[in-house]
């Protein structure tokens, strides 16, 4: 039926939301299975043996075409086959998990009876109908450019996986790091007698030079070779920090690992000791240790993730760019960031079209 078309759309948000939104409580020991034994996948296991062509879902007083004689309707029945199902939920959600297929297929069953009444309302014709459908058709056929765009751009071979770690090398270098933070200023105990504002100001003026000068003294005494975890203890001992001094050992880190302004640190050599760098978070102290540039095997997935993305970025930009829209700002307005990207709004906001609630977390 046409409106069994339309049901398969709607029901694709309340697939993502059911599966986005289902509990992952793990289900009731079946009989016959051993306590060790994971239920979704004896579930799993059973769904496969049922025959392709054999009915899963079964709705009594919904047919095709309805018999004229309304006595007759209660032996109308409409059968889904396990391969007519899962055809559906290849459309909607590929891999829905066991658990939420039982929801899912409620739910199907009670939208098909739904679009039936609707359809024999009339509910299906007129030009409001077609311009719902006119953009729900929009909204699908983006999806699929998306997913298409997607596959292609996730299409990353190995030699450019290889070539882009060569050309990035530097990206990938690391350092044994060790670090000491030295807060900008004392936590001063509250002050006995009521001072001016003035006189606050320079107290706390003065708290905060105390630990700079500290920071100058903790930086030559680390390049003297002191050991950084007795230089941390010290500088939180003099700051009044009632936390435990964080431990200085940072291993193994890479250039994007460390704040934008504390990325230098990676060209000093070995056994260096870096200035004093004083950013919102305090005064920081480096120290390098042994470099090197991590395999290419241990970052060769982040890096086609990279390249996914770059390729995904560099083709949607290629989709905007080939035909752009101009708004007349006296409708819609000024133009705004946030109102880039913005996907098609739902046909409607009303009650029909907003799947039920998939219940709580």
């Amino acid at each position: 039926m046409k409106q069994y078309g339309l049901v398969c759309l709607l029901l694709a948000a309340m697939a993502l939301g059911q599966a986005a939104n289902s509990p992952s409580t793990p289900a009731a020991q079946q009989p016959g299975t051993s306590p060790a034994g994971n239920p979704a996948e004896t579930k799993e296991a059973d769904a496969a043996k049922v025959p392709p062509d054999t009915p899963v879902i079964t709705i009594n007083g919904l047919c095709d075409n309805p018999p004229a004689d309304k006595a007759a309707d209660s032996n109308c029945k409409t059968l889904i086959t396990r391969a007519e199902f899962e055809k559906i939920l290849d459309t909607v959600q590929p891999n829905m998990p066991p658990r939420v297929r039982r929801q899912f297929a409620t739910r199907y069953a009670a939208a098909l009876v739904m679009a039936q009444k609707a359809h024999e309302m009339g509910l299906d014709q007129g030009p409001k109908f077609e311009d719902r459908m006119k953009l729900m058709r929009l909204q699908v056929l983006s999806q699929a450019y998306n997913q298409a765009v997607q596959e292609k751009a996730g299409q990353v071979s190995d030699k450019d996986i290889e070539d882009y770690y060569h050309n990035h090398s530097a990206d990938y270098a690391e350092a044994d790091l060790q670090r000491i933070l030295v807060p900008h200023s004392q936590t001063l105990p509250a002050s006995k007698v009521k001072l001016s504002t003035a006189a606050e100001a320079k107290r706390r003026k003065d708290a905060e030079e105390v630990m700079q000068k500290e920071a100058d003294k903790l930086r030559a005494r680390a390049v003297a070779g002191e050991d950084f975890s007795k230089l941390q203890a010290e500088a939180f001992q003099l700051a009044g920090t009632k936390t435990k001094a964080p431990s200085t050992k940072m291993g193994e880190v890479r250039r994007n690992g460390l704040p934008a302004a504390q990325a230098s640190v990676m060209d000093l050599k070995t056994g260096e000791v870096s200035p004093v760098i004083s950013d919102p978070g305090g005064y920081y102290i480096y120290k390098v240790g042994e470099k090197g540039v991590e395999p290419l095997d241990k970052v060769k997935e982040e890096i086609r993730g990279t390249l996914r993305g770059q390729h995904m970025q560099e083709q949607m930009q290629a989709v905007q760019q080939s035909a752009t829209p101009t708004l007349d700002e006296s409708y819609f307005g000024p133009e705004t960031p946030a109102a880039h990207g913005m996907p098609l709004p739902p046909p409607t906001s009303g009650p029909s079209t907003k799947p039920p609630s998939p219940g709580p977390k």
